[in-house]
């Protein structure tokens, strides 16, 4: 048996073999009760790991060697320098960024166009700036500040002369701001007029920051007032005081190798402290490399710019957009205006979250619920249509298209040929939705910052949703059993268990912190990205749980349930509480069992017809209603965030315990198998405050 299995996986590797396993019956595949044909999109290695399986997949072109980097004849490219000078070598008569023009009165005009060239020029310029002023080599330096030309032309020049970057949202408040400047030891930030008030709030706490570089308008959108040359012993310069330095002093560059550092970029800390992700030339080239393996961009294509640049998602997505010589259009700063900045550019390229992607599915059938009986009919007939032909791999009708599905495209510009989404998981109906409407290729991507973007991502000959497809050519994956959540490698129909990355766009450690570098690679350099999966036919992935109690809303928030539950058991009414949160909903919910020493008495004082019927009061509303408002009172006095207060509760009469298999024997909730038990009033609670939306 070892033998023929080993056998036949080395046949695999060797073609594109099809499964024909059955899929599953959770709406990724479009008929669960048939045997379906499924190309191999990753493949599994022969190789035999510790509990004696064969899972380790990588993406089926290249199973024999990770990619590390772009094919030839651009094998010379090893550094974000080498990307920086070979694109704008190529392109050097091509726009490049582009920002919206807005009149006296505030009216937003056409775009207007760096090329490549200019580009190119103030990269050599800023990064002699920097020298000149003193910043060395290897030294941190930070951008705070919302998307701008600004922003990637002052984080190019560092590439040119081996300066790390550490990026801040420009959300941040004051006190990370000064613990991201005091961890990182910033020589420099780089700042827009728009943050520079909080960041010179900061100086005097950040004794390491001796040089800002300010750039772009104030909040009121007009120039921005007389700067100080100095504020906390910190020399400060405009941006074109920078050029104009560097163009006066000019200096060789000074290029990092690819095992170099290239940036720090901080987690949100959620549970404590931020953690600074260090990634080298070689994670964020090799993983960008990966991402535009499958992608055909060129100088005719437009990319929207306004997911934070600050999050690793747009910072690999402009930098694979800027090496195909497309250009990247930047958005005003208000999302109100996004729709407007679109229509006005055009892209080609749109990527984006589940967050917006939801409003515009609901706002598209809000519209058609709104039109009456001809319009909803007509979209019914024209989606089912499109629907059918892209299941069956068949050219859709353009009537439909023309009539039906262009006005939707037109909302985005009418171009828009790429759409991805990312950052959180997107319901099966959504991403059907996107794919039907809006034409052109839309993929789902599975990532984090420690692997430099992307570890997964769908096919577009793959119309299955539901999953977040096959490992980029750059990462191996495996999963590893979780007995205690009853995930393992060997359960069938498909394995599950904890989602693991290894290759070289895997990142370096978190800086100044080697224990919790340790914490989450182990000894073979496997990743543990706390994410539960499964594969499903064809070494496609599916994510179906987290491993830590740490989960990610809708939204992107991130919500340590815990915390929420220990500061609910602050209210007299609840003895136990189980907080529960779905990647695809906004909303926390929570099961309560209530302290029956508490509510009876209660009960007996405001003369509740029930009063010595616990089980009763359990279900009464007024119950309910009352415990909920002292569970938001109590949440709200803690400090609980709007995303971290539950919206809906459902009273339970047994207290969790080890006997009815809900703790552990030291007490802690097991929530795989609360999930399992109270699924019915899970799916009730959504259901209603979804109706009620």
């Amino acid at each position: 048996m070892i033998a023929s299995d080993s056998a036949r996986r080395l046949d695999v590797l060797r073609g594109h073999v099809v499964n024909t396993q059955p899929p599953t019956s959770s709406g990724m595949d479009r008929n669960p009760t048939a045997a379906v044909a499924v190309p191999q999109y990753a493949v599994p290695l022969p190789e035999r790991l510790v509990d004696g399986e064969f899972n380790v997949y990588r993406n089926v072109s290249s199973h024999t060697k990770l990619m590390t980097g772009y094919a030839p004849p651009f094998d010379a490219v090893k550094t974000l320098h080498d990307v920086w000078e070979s694109t704008c070598s190529r392109h050097s008569d091509l726009p490049c960024f582009g920002t919206r023009s807005i009149d006296a009165d505030g009216v937003p005009g056409a775009y207007t166009w760096q090329t490549y060239g200019s580009v190119y020029e103030q990269r050599a310029a800023a990064s002699s700036g920097f020298v000149h002023l003193g910043v060395r080599p290897e030294q941190n330096v930070g951008l705070y500040s919302i998307n701008c030309a600004e922003w990637c032309v002052l984080e190019s020049a560092m590439t040119r002369v081996s300066l790390v970057s550490v990026p801040l949202y420009d959300t941040l408040g004051p006190d990370a701001v000064r613990f991201i400047c005091n961890h990182a030891e910033l020589a420099a930030v780089c700042v827009s007029a728009a943050c520079l008030p909080t960041m010179l709030g900061c100086l005097n706490d950040c004794p390491s920051v001796k040089l800002l570089v300010v750039y772009g308008k104030d909040p009121g959108g007009g120039a921005p007032a007389a700067l100080p040359k100095t504020a906390g012993g910190c020399r400060i310069v405009t941006f074109e005081e920078l050029i104009a330095l560097g163009n006066r002093n000019p200096t060789a560059p000074r290029p990092p190798k690819n095992t170099d550092l290239a940036t720090i970029c901080y987690t949100s800390g959620t549970t404590g402290d931020p953690k600074g992700v260090m990634l080298t030339h070689l994670n964020l080239v090799s993983n960008a490399a990966a991402y535009a393996d499958d992608l055909d961009l060129g100088v005719n294509d437009v990319h929207v710019s306004y997911l934070p640049l600050a999050h690793i998602y747009e910072r690999v997505t402009i930098l694979v957009c800027l090496f195909a010589g497309s250009k990247a259009g930047f958005f005003r700063g208000d999302v109100l205006g996004l729709l407007d900045d679109i229509a006005e550019l055009k892209p080609t390229v749109f990527c984006s979250v589940p967050r917006l992607w939801n409003r515009i599915y609901d706002k598209v059938h809000a519209g058609i619920r709104e039109g009456g009986f001809v319009k909803q009919k007509l979209f019914a007939i024209a989606y089912a249509s499109k629907k059918k032909s892209l299941e069956e791999g068949t050219p859709p009708s353009k009537l439909w298209d023309k009539i039906v599905f262009s006005k939707l495209r037109d909302k985005l510009g009418g171009r828009v040929r790429y759409m991805s989404t990312g950052s959180a998981p997107i319901s099966a109906e959504v991403m059907e939705f996107l794919r039907i409407c809006f034409g052109g290729v839309v993929f789902e991507g599975y990532g984090m910052t420690e692997s430099a973007c992307v570890i997964s991502k769908t096919h577009e000959s793959d119309f299955s949703c539901g999953h977040v497809g096959s490992p980029v050519p750059c990462c191996e994956m495996k999963l590893e059993s979780v007995p205690d959540m009853n995930y393992t490698t060997k359960d069938a129909p498909y394995p599950r268990g904890e989602v693991c990355v290894r290759g070289p766009s895997v990142f370096a450690g978190y800086y100044r912190a080697k224990d919790k570098t340790d914490e989450v690679v182990d000894a073979d350099g496997w990743l543990h990205t706390g994410d539960i999966g499964l594969w499903l036919p064809g070494g496609r992935l599916k994510i179906i749980d987290r491993k830590k109690n740490i989960f990610k809303l809708a939204q992107g928030e991130y919500v340590a349930p815990e915390k929420i539950e220990n500061i609910y058991a602050r209210s007299k009414f609840v003895a136990q509480s189980f907080v529960h949160g779905d990647s695809l909903q906004p909303y926390l919910v929570a099961v309560v069992v209530p302290d029956e020493e508490v509510l009876i008495p209660w009960a007996k004082k405001n003369a509740h017809p029930h009063a010595g019927d616990f089980r009763r009061l359990c279900k009464d509303p007024v119950v309910l209603k009352t415990i909920f408002g002292s569970m938001k009172s109590v949440g709200a006095d803690a400090g609980l965030k709007g995303f971290e207060q539950v919206r809906a509760i459902h009273l339970h009469d047994e207290l969790f315990s080890v006997e009815n298999g809900l703790f552990t024997p030291t007490f802690k909730l097991k929530r795989p198998q609360a999930r399992d038990k109270f699924g019915r009033e899970i799916e009730r609670m959504y259901r209603e405050l979804n109706a009620g939306r």
